[in-house]
């Protein structure tokens, strides 16, 4: 043994109690310091199958094993423990001898049910070591010597929680869920079955036992995995008595100091006690060839050709005559049974018939819930390529549903009648009903899809025709506005829903979800409404600015304004900004009820009609607090349909303002300048002073004809430089720094071009002249002017103010846009040629 594994006999074959060795035991592994902290585990079943090997494989303990090469015997006599390494808490192992083993012979058994015994009184966790294909049989499950046990411990001892363990050995493919089932029920039978003493004839059988079941592989075919598996169910013995454990939640543990002296008390009792015996040879027997012919027949069933043929062919899908043919071929095992066992105990007999019939059952009903699942399957699918049919057809959707689910569930009930197995009680209820749920969660699937659809449809109709006539009627700002848009809404609501309303008639929907709907759709089209009134509420600033730009740029014909002096700008002024302050009136408040406000008049009396003059910081204070416009909310508006409040208001007419100022400022410069461009000559008085002051200088040059000449060229030649330079133009706002720097960088190209021109021309062989472009068009590029819109529908950007200030050469200029746009250009595009001739003759 290795250093930290400490093993011993606790109880030999013939079932003398070994007590010196479990004392020196007790003291070698220390339990005596482990209080409460400390848990016992047994082993129980059949001789040679595999007890010990599990033990040590799952413990790291050193028990015998059998040496399969010498041949199958026993190998664990008696009783042994010990210590399990590496397990937290203290764990003790308790190896009990094989049941069902030939040296003791089958009518001693006696000492199996003493230890099954003992290991219940004594154990926390008791693993029931059995066979795979055991399970089903009284004997080699263990079944009786749990049934024996059972009664007479209950008599014998005081109920304390353990835990059973049921390790499957050698799992096959039958699947682990319908193998553990069985277990748990035959447990209960067991249970049960079981005569109680008056004082437990209520107890259940959770109060004394817990079950648990794990399979695991054959340990000589696949190795690897049973090491695997087995390391698996290690981990589950750690700290196994800690709540949430396997036995955590034991009851009546017994001190470890008093361990010792406990086991060999319960030994005691156990040994005198003579319900322990075997039953009546007679029975004993019965029981014992029953269950052979039993499992021969059973093993017969699992290899049995037609079976095989049946099983493989319902895997692939549904197969006719199904129950009459799977009736057929467990009516002819039961038959050879009832033959073979006739001549025994007709008890035990019909017992052991009982639990082949019931074996055999639960060995084919894997293939009659496949075979239910077909039908299943076939069955709503079907349904499901009814409905579309009759919905691709045109049907209505309630009545193609009830339809189709009519015809799939009577396809079914046909189905399962033919499938029905004789010896079993079966009913394809269960299935029925989960198809009945899968079909009416298709048609419930179907039906949203539908509904979905046709909502999404009418929805985005709606919002198709409500966004563009909104957005058109808001951009209007007219006084109607909001009474159009009511008008609008509610006619192309009603035409919605009454279009809706008869679309879902085929859906058969109940009145408080078809009213639900419409209204949803209702509400849907009300907030498209809204939806758009608060953006182009959030965009108010522009439409404001756009609005202004309109009436103060265009006349009443659509055409640009030239500022003349017949314009009066102050009153054009005033109207741009009332229908701007109108506009903004509009947007303040949604008005989907036509109920009356005083926001327009609020608005044009305190933003309009004049401004509220404050002498001192105390006046400030009290005008603040009586300001019509010093608040956060409309009156009869409430506050959910407030798109700008009155402050707010304030403060983008306060910008407004602002921003449009500039255009203001820039015509009345316009028409200043439109004065000063056609009044060119000097006042009468002037002209009469000079030809008073200069009557000598006249006379001057009417002696001297060559001077006036002189006087006449320089005279064209001034001309002709004014208009090639355009200088009128560039002084049209006055003498300024960048006009003159501008004259003067263009005079000597200018020069010089005229030169060039005149010596082409004594020549006689004039150049053609290159195009030249208009100053005023080139000042209107450099100047990076936006041109005017050509209708009123136009929005003008916010940029067409500010371009109209445009640097010149270093200078400012300031000038109008419809002034610039309709100014005519054959002033500036005189030609020089037309003075050229005068100057060579």
């Amino acid at each position: 043994m290795e250093e930290d594994c400490c093993a011993t006999q606790l109880i030999y074959g013939d079932g003398e109690f070994n007590s010196s060795g479990l004392d020196r035991f007790v003291k070698e592994v220390k339990l005596a310091e482990c209080g409460l902290s400390y848990a016992v585990v047994a082993i129980m079943g059949p001789q040679s199958s595999g007890k010990s090997t599990l033990l040590n494989h799952l413990f790291h303990t050193k028990f015998r094993e059998m040496d399969a090469y010498s041949g199958r015997s026993q190998t664990t006599k008696g009783i042994w423990i010990a210590k399990c390494v590496g397990i937290e808490p203290c764990t003790i192992a308790m190896d009990l001898e094989g049941t069902d083993g030939r040296e003791r012979g089958e009518d001693d058994t006696t000492f199996e049910k003493q230890s099954a015994l003992f290991a219940l009184a004594v154990s926390d966790i008791v693993l029931i070591n059995m066979w795979c294909h055991d399970i089903g049989r009284e004997q080699a499950a263990n079944k009786p010597l749990l049934k024996t046990v059972f009664q007479v411990m209950m008599r014998l001892f005081s109920p304390r929680k353990t835990t059973l363990l049921f390790v499957i050995r050698d799992k096959t493919k039958t699947p682990f869920e319908y193998l553990e089932p069985v277990l748990r029920e035959d447990i209960q039978k067991i249970w049960d079955g079981v005569p109680k003493p008056q004082a437990h004839k209520s107890t259940p059988f959770s109060d004394f036992f817990s079950v648990e079941v794990v399979a695991l592989s054959s340990y000589e075919e696949k190795e690897e995995k049973f090491k695997e598996e087995v390391a698996q169910l290690r981990q589950r013995f750690f700290h196994s008595i800690s709540p949430g454990g396997l036995a955590g939640d034991r009851r009546g543990v017994v001190p470890a100091t008093g361990f010792s002296f406990s086991a060999q008390q319960i030994w005691k009792v156990i040994k005198e006690n003579k319900d322990l015996d075997l039953p009546a040879h007679k029975v004993m027997v019965a029981t014992v060839r029953c269950e052979e012919i039993a499992n021969q027949k059973s093993n017969q069933l699992v290899y049995d050709e037609d079976w095989l043929a049946l099983k493989e062919a319902v895997q692939i899908g549904p197969v006719q005559g199904f129950g009459i043919r799977l009736s057929s071929i467990l009516g002819t095992y039961l038959s050879e049974y009832d033959m073979e066992a006739v001549y025994f105990d007709e008890g035990v007999r019909n017992s052991k018939r009982q639990l082949l019939e019931s074996k055999a059952l639960d060995f084919v009903y894997p293939a009659y819930t496949t075979m239910l699942g077909h039908l299943r399957s076939k069955a709503l699918e079907d349904f499901k390529v009814r409905l579309e049919q009759s919905l691709n057809k045109g049907g209505e959707f309630a009545s193609s549903v009830r339809t189709s689910s009519q015809s799939s569930m009577l396809e079914f009930d046909k189905g399962c009648a033919d499938t029905a197995i004789q010896q079993a009680d079966w009913d394809g209820s269960r299935v029925r009903e989960k198809l009945k749920r899968d079909i009416d969660a298709h048609a419930s699937s179907i039906r949203s899809a539908k509904l979905s659809e046709l909502k999404i449809n009418y929805e985005k109709q709606l919002s198709a025709s409500l966004t563009g006539p909104v957005e058109a009627l808001l951009e209007t700002g007219g006084k109607d506005t909001w009474t159009s848009m009511r008008k609008l809404l509610n006619h192309e609501t009603e035409v919605a829903v009454l279009e809706f309303s008869a679309a879902v008639a085929g859906f058969e929907l109940d009145k408080h979800t078809s009213t639900k709907m419409t209204q949803n759709l209702r509400d849907y089209a009300r907030n498209v409404v809204e939806k758009k009134a608060r953006e182009e509420a959030g965009n108010i600033m522009i439409h404001m600015k756009d609005r202004f730009s309109t009436v103060f740029n265009y006349d009443s014909d659509s055409m640009p304004r030239v500022w003349t002096e017949k314009e009066d700008i102050r009153s054009i002024t005033k109207d741009a900004r009332s229908a701007s302050l109108k506009l903004l009136s509009v947007m303040a408040a949604i008005r989907m009820e036509s109920k009356p406000d005083n926001i327009e008049k609020l608005l044009f009396s305190s933003l309009m009609d004049g401004t509220v003059t404050v002498s001192s910081s105390q006046d400030r204070r009290v005008a603040a607090s009586t300001y019509p416009l010093a608040s956060s909310t409309w009156e009869e508006v409430s506050s959910k349909d407030t798109l700008i409040t009155p402050v707010q208001c304030k403060s983008l007419w306060r910008q407004f303002k602002a921003e449009t100022e500039y255009s203001v400022t820039q015509a009345i410069s316009a028409q200043e300048a439109h004065k000063q461009s056609n009044n060119w000559w000097p006042p009468l008085w002037a002209i009469l002073a000079m030809f008073i002051l200069g009557f000598d200088e006249i006379v001057f040059l009417l002696k001297n004809p060559p001077y006036l000449v002189v006087l006449f060229v320089g005279y064209l030649i001034s001309t002709a430089l004014w208009v090639q330079m355009d200088i009128g133009r560039v002084f049209q706002h006055g003498i300024q720094l960048s006009g003159i720097l501008h004259i003067v960088s263009r005079f000597l190209p200018t020069v010089m071009d005229l030169l060039r021109k005149l010596a082409e021309k004594s020549q006689g062989n004039p150049a053609p002249e290159a195009p030249r472009r208009p100053i005023s068009v080139a000042s209107q590029s450099d100047r990076n002017e936006t041109p005017l819109p050509n209708t009123i529908s136009s929005s003008i950007p916010e940029s067409s103010v500010s371009s109209n200030m445009s640097s010149s050469d270093g200078g400012v200029e300031y000038s109008s846009p419809p002034l610039r746009q309709r100014r005519p250009t054959n002033v500036q595009e005189v030609d020089v040629n037309v003075f050229v001739p005068c100057v060579s003759d």
